[in-house]
C-alpha cells in the first residue's frame, strides 16, 4: 500500500509541454529526437531509507522515506520546523497539513530525477501515532506532504544537475550546473542559495571556480565545500584532488582554504568539521579539522586529525550538530564486496555496523544524520516489496533544454534506429538486440560479443556491428559483420572484414553501397571504406593514414562528410577531438577542441545533416565520483553543435557517464516508454574501492565488469 500523497508541483509548464508536444511524425525543423546511454543508470532504483542510531539494526526498524518514484538520493534531515518550511512555499494555500494534533513529521530534503529532470524535493511524513523512533514500524503508512523546492521559476526554466542539498533557515543550499563557465573541460558545478519564499537565488561560488559537496555549519553562518580553487579539474576519475574551503553562507564572501587535500565536508559545530581523503597508507579515511575560535582561519592554524583507522575504506562522513560522540560513514571492508553504512564512536574509536545487518548484499550510499542524532539516512536499491515497479523503462524521457528536441535515456549501449524509426538495435554485452520502439518484440539477433550498431539505410533489416572484444589493441581480432535481423536462422550474419585487425564502428553511406569503419590493420587505428554488401573481398580503400587513432566514424545523411573522433593532434595522449573529412579524403577539419587531455567521442549526424550530437567531457566533472556507483569516466555529457563548429549546446546534466548518442529519424513525444522486461536494481560500487592497500586484495563485484561508454574502443 502506497503512502497517501499530498503533492504540490511547480512543473505545470512542463506537463503542458507533454500534452501539446508535436506528434511522432512531425519532426520540427530545428529539433528532433536524440537517444543516448547512461552507464548503469537504467538499473538505478534508489530510495532513501533510515535506521535509528540507538536500536539494534533490523529490517523491521528500517523505514523507506521516499515514495518509490524515479531515483531519489543524497538526502538531508532539516532542522527547520515544518510550519516554517510550508509557510515559505508557493501556493501554500493548497497545502493541507494533517492538523494541529498530528505528531511532528519526519522531514526530508533530497535530490530526485522524476519528471525527466533533476530537482530538489521536500517530504514531510506524518505517522499515525506519536512515539519514539522504535515505534515507527516499516509497516506503518504515513501521510506524505510533498513539494518541489525549486520550480521552473527559480531555475529560469534551465535544466541542470542538482546535488547535496541542505536547508538552512529559509534558504536552500545546493549544487547546480546551469551556468556555463565558457572554458572547455571545466566543471559547471557551483553552489547556490535560493530563498524559499522569494525564489531569489544567489551564486556563492566565485565565477571561474567549481565547488562540490557543500555543507552548512549548525549556525548557518559558514559553508564548506570541496574545490579545486583556481587550479581546475585535472582529469581524475577516482578520488578528486580537491581542497576544503569555507565561506560565509549569506553571500560566499570571506572564502578561505582550510584543508589541503580533502572532500565531502560536514560540520559538528562552527569550528569542527569532518572530511575524507586518501591517506599515505592508501586507505581512504575520515579526518577531523579543528579551527581556532578567536583567530582568522588558515591552513596553518587548522589542526588535522585522522579519525578512522587503516584496514578499511571509510568515506562520505556525516555528522549532527553538537554531536562529538559519533559520526556516520560509508565503508568498504576487505571481507565485503558491498558498501555499507556504519557508525563510528569518536570517543571509543569503535565501529557499529548498521546496514549489513539489514541488507548485506546491497550497496548503501551517502549517509546523513538527523539534527537530534536519532536517525541515520542513506539511499539504496528498493525491492519489489517496497514499491518497486515490475517493469523497466526502455526509453526514459529526459527534460531537454532545447525547444522541439526530445531526449531519451535508453537501456543498453550503442542504440541505433531503423530507417523507418520503428525499431531500435542496441548492444547489451554480450550480444546485439532489436526491439520495437514501443518496447515490444525484444529479440537477441547476435549472440557473440559485439559493440556498435548501425542500420543499412536501403536494405531492410540489415544491422552492422563490430564483433569481438572491446577496448583492445590494434591487432586484436575484431571484425565488421552485417546481421539480417529478420532471418531467424543461426547463420543470419556475414563477416565483411577478413584480417581481424580491430575493425570496428561501421557506418554505411546513405545509398547503402559503402561502409566507413575503423581498422588497426596498418598498426594504427585509421579509417577505411569498403563495399557494404560483399565487404573487403570486393574492394577496400584507405581514407586516413597516420600514426594516430581515428575512430567512431559516422557518415552524413547527404553523403558529403564523415565525422570521427581522433587524437591526431596529439597521438597517444588520450585526448580525442572531433573532426570531419570528405569520403574522398579531402577537406579535413577539426570542429571542436576538447581542452587539455579532453575527449569528444561518438559523433552522430542529425537526419537533416545540419547538426552533430556527441559525448564529451567538455563540461568537466559534476560531483565527487566516490559519492556515486561505478563509472569508468564520470564526466560524459551529451552536446550538439553545427558543422561549422558553432552553436555548441549542452543537453544533459548529471554526475553519470552519458555516451553513444544517436538521432532518431523522426520526432518522438517526450514520454517514457516501458517494456515488459522486469525491473532490476543493480549497480557496481566504484571499482577502485575494490583495491585493499597492502593486502594484495582486489575484490570483484557480483555482477562482473560493466562496459565503458565514452572511452575509445
Amino acid at each position: 500500500m502506497k503512502p497517501q500523497s499530498l503533492c504540490i508541483f511547480f512543473l505545470l509548464h512542463f506537463f503542458a509541454l507533454l500534452c501539446t508536444a508535436a506528434s511522432e511524425h512531425e519532426a520540427p525543423g530545428t529539433g528532433g529526437t536524440i537517444v543516448f546511454t547512461t552507464l548503469g543508470r537504467s538499473n538505478y532504483a534508489w530510495d532513501i531509507y533510515t535506521l535509528p542510531t540507538s536500536d539494534p539494526p533490523s529490517p523491521s526498524n528500517e523505514l523507506r522515506v521516499t515514495d518509490g518514484e524515479s531515483v531519489n538520493f543524497n538526502g538531508h534531515f532539516p532542522s527547520t520546523s515544518p510550519s516554517s518550511v510550508l509557510s515559505l512555499l508557493h501556493n501554500r494555500s493548497l497545502i493541507r497539513t494533517p492538523g494541529p494534533q498530528a505528531p511532528p513529521p519526519l522531514q526530508l530534503v533530497y535530490v530526485t530525477e522524476r519528471n525527466g529532470m533533476p530537482n530538489i524535493y521536500y517530504d514531510a511524513l506524518y505517522y499515525g501515532a506519536p512515539g519514539s523512533t522504535r515505534s515507527r514500524s516499516a509497516l506503518e503508512v504515513p501521510v506524505r506532504l510533498q513539494a518541489p523546492l525549486l520550480g521552473l521559476e527559480e531555475s529560469k526554466n534551465r535544466v541542470s544537475m542538482k546535488d547535496r542539498p541542505s536547508l538552512s533557515g529559509e534558504n536552500l543550499i545546493y549544487v547546480s550546473t546551469h551556468e556555463d563557465p565558457g572554458e572547455p573541460r571545466t566543471s559547471w558545478a557551483a553552489v547556490y542559495s535560493t530563498h524559499l519564499g522569494t525564489g531569489l537565488t544567489r551564486r556563492l561560488t566565485p565565477y571561474g571556480i567549481a565547488d562540490f559537496s557543500p555543507a552548512v555549519s549548525p549556525s548557518g553562518v559558514w559553508s564548506a565545500v570541496a574545490s579545486y580553487g583556481k587550479e581546475g579539474w585535472g582529469g581524475e576519475v577516482e578520488e578528486l584532488s580537491t581542497d576544503i574551503y569555507v565561506f560565509l553562507t549569506r553571500d560566499g564572501t570571506h572564502r578561505v582554504k582550510v584543508v589541503e587535500h580533502g572532500g565531502w565536508p560536514c560540520w559538528v559545530d562552527d569550528s569542527t568539521l569532518y572530511f575524507h581523503r586518501r591517506s599515505e597508507d592508501q586507505w581512504i579515511s575520515v579526518y577531523k579539522a579543528t579551527f581556532p575560535k578567536d583567530k582568522p582561519v588558515s591552513t596553518e592554524l587548522v589542526t588535522i586529525q585522522r579519525v578512522t583507522p587503516p584496514g578499511l575504506h571509510a568515506f562520505t562522513p556525516a555528522t549532527s550538530p553538537g554531536n562529538h560522540k559519533f559520526i556516520a560513514v560509508a565503508t568498504r571492508r576487505p571481507n565485503s564486496s558491498f558498501r555499507h553504512i556504519e557508525l563510528f564512536d569518536t570517543v571509543k574509536n569503535e565501529f557499529t555496523e548498521l546496514t549489513r545487518h539489514v541488507s548485506p548484499t546491497t550497496h548503501h550510499l551517502n549517509p546523513f544524520i538527523s539534527p537530534d542524532s536519532a536517525r541515520v539516512g542513506y539511499h539504496k536499491c528498493r525491492g519489489e516489496s517496497n514499491g518497486a515497479k515490475a517493469t523497466q523503462l526502455l526509453l526514459e524521457n529526459v527534460k531537454s533544454p532545447v525547444p522541439n528536441l526530445s531526449l531519451f535515456r535508453m537501456y543498453g549501449s550503442f542504440p541505433s534506429f531503423s530507417p523507418a524509426g520503428d525499431r531500435i538495435a542496441y548492444v547489451d554485452f554480450p550480444g546485439v538486440y532489436v526491439v520495437n520502439r514501443d518496447g515490444s518484440n525484444l529479440r537477441q539477433v547476435f549472440h557473440l560479443n559485439a559493440f556498435g550498431s548501425a542500420w543499412d539505410p536501403v536494405r531492410k533489416g540489415i544491422v552492422y556491428t563490430s564483433a569481438g572484444p572491446e577496448f583492445s589493441s590494434v591487432s586484436t581480432e575484431v571484425d565488421i559483420v552485417s546481421i539480417n535481423v529478420d532471418d531467424v536462422e543461426q547463420s543470419n550474419y556475414r563477416r565483411l572484414t577478413i584480417d581481424g585487425k580491430n575493425n570496428a564502428f561501421p557506418s554505411p553511406s546513405p545509398d547503402g553501397k559503402r561502409i566507413v569503419f575503423r581498422s588497426g590493420r596498418s598498426g594504427h587505428k585509421n579509417l577505411y571504406i569498403m563495399d557494404a554488401i560483399e565487404g573487403e573481398t570486393s574492394w577496400i580503400e584507405r581514407l586516413t593514414d597516420g600514426p594516430w587513432t581515428d575512430t567512431m566514424c559516422n557518415w552524413s545523411p547527404d553523403g558529403d562528410w564523415i565525422a570521427f573522433s581522433s587524437d591526431r593532434h596529439d597521438p597517444g595522449s588520450g585526448s580525442f577531438e572531433l573532426y570531419m573529412i570528405h569520403p574522398n579524403g579531402t577537406g579535413l577539419r577539426r570542429l571542436l577542441r576538447s581542452g587539455s587531455s579532453g575527449r569528444v567521442n561518438h559523433p552522430s549526424f542529425r537526419p537533416d545533416g545540419k547538426l552533430l550530437v556527441f559525448t564529451t567531457d567538455y563540461g568537466g566533472i559534476s560531483a565527487e565520483p566516490i559519492s556515486n556507483p561505478h563509472h569508468y569516466q564520470p564526466y560524459g555529457e551529451i552536446f550538439t553543435m553545427k558543422l561549422d563548429g558553432s552553436d555548441l549546446k549542452r543537453l544533459t546534466h548529471n554526475s553519470y557517464e552519458d555516451g553513444t548518442p544517436t538521432w532518431a529519424p523522426l520526432y518522438i513525444n517526450p514520454v517514457d516508454v516501458e517494456w515488459p522486461r522486469k525491473g532490476e536494481c543493480a549497480f557496481e560500487d566504484c571499482h577502485w574501492l575494490n583495491e585493499m592497500p597492502g593486502r594484495g586484495i582486489k575484490l570483484v563485484g557480483p555482477w562482473g565488469l560493466a562496459k565503458p561508454q565514452c572511452g575509445v574502443f
